[in-house]
C-alpha cells in the first residue's frame, strides 16, 4: 500500500512539471495561449515589410502594446497590409504612425507606434496613414557601395 501512495505522489508530481514546463514554453514562444486582454485591429499598409511576422510585437516607448495579428498583400495597392492587434489599454490618436523596427542589429522585427497629437483616437478598424517599411540590410549596403563607387578619386602624389 506505501508503494502505491509513492507512485500516485511521484506521478502528481511528474505530471505538475510538465504541466508548468508547457506554460513556460508558451509564454516564452508568444504563442498567446493564456492571454486574455481585450483588443482592437488596426490596418497600416508598409511598402516593405522585411521579415516582419505574425505574432511580433507591437510597440511604443519600448512596451509592448500589441501584436500583429494577420499579413496580407493588397492586390490594388501592391503593398503589404498589416493587422495591429491593439490591446485596449491602450489608446492612440488617429495621427499616429507606424514603423517596422529591428531589435538589434540582426535581432527580430516589431513594429514601433509613435503617438501623434489628435484628440480623436483609433478605433476598431480604423487605419495608420503614416506608415515606414523595413530597413533591408542588403539595400543599405548596395547604396554605401554604390555612393562609393561615384566618389572621385584623388590622384596620388
Amino acid at each position: 500500500m506505501e508503494r502505491a501512495t509513492l507512485d500516485l505522489w511521484v506521478g502528481f508530481f511528474v505530471a505538475a512539471g510538465i504541466a508548468a514546463l508547457m506554460f513556460l514554453a508558451l509564454k516564452v514562444s508568444n504563442t498567446g495561449a493564456f492571454e486574455t486582454a481585450q483588443t482592437y485591429a488596426v490596418n497600416a499598409k508598409f511598402d516593405n515589410i522585411g521579415g516582419l511576422k505574425v505574432r511580433a510585437p507591437v510597440k511604443s516607448a519600448g512596451v509592448v502594446v500589441g501584436r500583429v495579428g494577420d499579413i496580407r498583400f493588397d492586390t490594388q495597392s501592391y503593398r503589404a497590409e498589416v493587422v495591429l492587434n491593439i490591446s485596449s489599454n491602450f489608446k492612440f490618436p488617429v495621427d499616429t504612425s507606424a514603423a517596422i523596427m529591428t531589435s538589434g542589429l540582426l535581432g527580430e522585427q516589431y513594429i514601433a507606434l509613435e503617438a501623434g497629437a489628435e484628440e480623436k483616437m483609433l478605433a476598431q478598424g480604423d487605419s495608420i496613414k503614416i506608415t515606414q517599411g523595413a530597413v533591408v540590410l542588403e539595400n543599405l549596403i548596395g547604396q554605401f557601395l554604390y555612393n562609393k563607387a561615384d566618389e572621385p578619386t584623388t590622384p596620388q602624389k
